[in-house]
């Protein structure tokens, strides 16, 4: 995958492991631009998640992370966006799948359902799978509603 600036965003229940991923992202020498919040105080998370799916469009970050308590709820947020493809992962091999298959462009995770370590190997996973294109290049192509 093709990493330019990774774009974050998470609510009050995902910032304790967002601040793991940009630990992450700074050891791995990621740059990132984080769109918030920026405390554990209670926020709505579609206000990050808009926020971070109009960065993905505007060409500003690719791609993004983005994390809330169950990751359903910025997941489907962020889906409302034409250019955006994000899947919900907690483990590994779900993050290999909606890169190769999906071409995911947003990698979501549930902060109150996986530890740090398990978020490390979903990230290795999901930065390094590329999109296999093929039979499955035509079915992301039907995804979105003109």
């Amino acid at each position: 995958m093709e990493i330019k600036t990774i774009g974050l965003a998470s609510d009050h229940a995902g910032f304790a492991l967002k601040q793991y991923v940009i630990d992450y992202c700074k050891a791995h020498g990621y740059p990132y631009k984080d769109y918030g919040t920026y405390s554990t105080e209670s926020c709505d998370y579609p206000d990050f998640g808009h926020a971070l799916a109009r960065g993905i469009e505007s060409g500003e970050v690719y791609p993004g992370i983005a994390i809330c308590g169950s990751g359903e709820g910025i997941s489907m947020t962020l889906n409302k966006h034409q250019a955006i493809r994000a899947g919900l992962c907690w483990i590994p091999e779900v993050a290999h799948l909606i890169r190769q298959h999906n071409d995911a462009n947003v990698l979501v995770m549930p902060g109150r359902f996986i530890d740090n370590d398990t978020a490390r190997q979903i990230m290795d996973e999901f930065f390094s799978t590329d999109f296999e294109g093929g039979r499955h290049k035509n079915r992301v192509e039907k995804i979105p509603l003109h």
